[in-house]
């Protein structure tokens, strides 16, 4: 099956380990298109430990010389949106333009107590970065930007120099609710859902494009991105225990078993089950894979970028 248009990148998810050089680095050998990972303030109270998205991928971009790196996701409505536009500017450039801005408001259980640690009221985060979206857009087109809404207040702010891309960096939303969709077809360059069902992918793949269709957007480029949680190997039964310790425990229910929730919503098993779950994905919508491996170490992640990147990828480029 060949599917040139289709990019294949991978999540930087292994706990407590930082070395993204060496992750990126390892991502650009093995032909992935980009990388990503996520962020949090604080996560959780003890928090677990995390460090900010825009530092690492420019770190990231200064060790490498192809690889798209992409914020995936940073949390828009934790920043001021001046600042905001200046970082995702700086890294634009830094990086010569190989920067995917993807941003969300942070729509997971227990998220409230890193807004509540910057003074942030939880329940304006959609709004809030509603606004920011119009802002930033103006501060990274336009000179003398007077801003007076809802959230923000200021005058006559001149951001320079521009960022590398024209007009600015392809933005892609994250998220799962229907406002999430909406700004991603109204505002944004991509869509980028986490923890979606095959068919649940397909459903709001078309959604998207209706809302897009009803406010006139032409959506010729844009991104239709898939976070999916994965576990590859040779051995199915292993790389299935995997993705239940991983995901299917944390999302468990009364009604589901930990075993159906990862079956569902990671793409788990042999190479050849991987190919068959990314050909799926690919009938529902999606165009831009990022995997984030599921492993307890840096030596499982790369085992498994590696089976990715030589049995599963090639069958989706020659």
């Amino acid at each position: 099956m060949a599917a040139p248009q289709v990019t294949f990148g991978c999540n930087f998810t292994v706990e407590n380990y930082w070395d993204v050089v060496e992750f990126a680095q390892k991502a650009e050998e093995l032909g992935f298109d980009r990388i990503t990972t996520g962020e949090h303030i604080m996560d959780g109270n003890p928090p677990r430990p995390t460090l900010l998205n825009i530092p690492m991928m420019a770190a990231a971009a200064g060790a490498t010389r192809t690889l798209q790196v992409m914020t995936g996701i940073v949390i828009a409505p934790l920043y001021h949106p001046i600042m905001l536009a200046k970082l995702v500017t700086s890294l634009d450039i830094v990086s010569k333009g190989r920067l995917d801005f993807g941003i969300g408001i942070s729509g997971q259980r227990g998220t409230r107590i890193e807004f509540d640690a910057l003074g942030i009221p939880v329940n304006t985060r959609g709004r809030r970065t509603d606004e920011m979206l119009q802002v930033m857009k103006r501060l990274w087109t336009e000179e003398h930007v007077t801003h007076h809404g809802r959230f923000f207040d200021f005058e006559d702010v001149t951001l320079l120099p521009r960022p590398h891309q024209e007009p600015y960096p392809p933005i892609w939303v994250a998220g799962r609710s229907e406002p999430a969709m909406r700004r991603a077809a109204v505002e944004a360059d991509g869509w980028y859902p986490y923890l979606f069902t095959v068919r649940r992918l397909k459903a709001t793949n078309e959604t998207v494009r209706q809302m897009a269709e009803e406010a006139g957007r032409d959506l010729t480029n844009f991104h239709w991105g898939l976070n999916q949680p994965t576990s590859i190997g040779e051995d199915r039964g292993a790389a299935l225990e995997t993705a239940v310790a991983h995901v299917g425990q944390r999302y468990v229910t009364p009604e589901r078993s930990a075993e159906d929730i990862a079956q569902a919503l990671c793409l788990t098993g042999t190479p050849q089950d991987c190919i068959k779950g990314i050909e799926e994905r690919i009938e529902a919508g999606v165009r831009d894979f990022i995997f984030g491996f599921l492993s307890p170490d840096p030596a499982g992640l790369y085992r498994q970028m590696e089976i990715m990147a030589k049995e599963v990828i090639p069958y989706f480029r020659d």
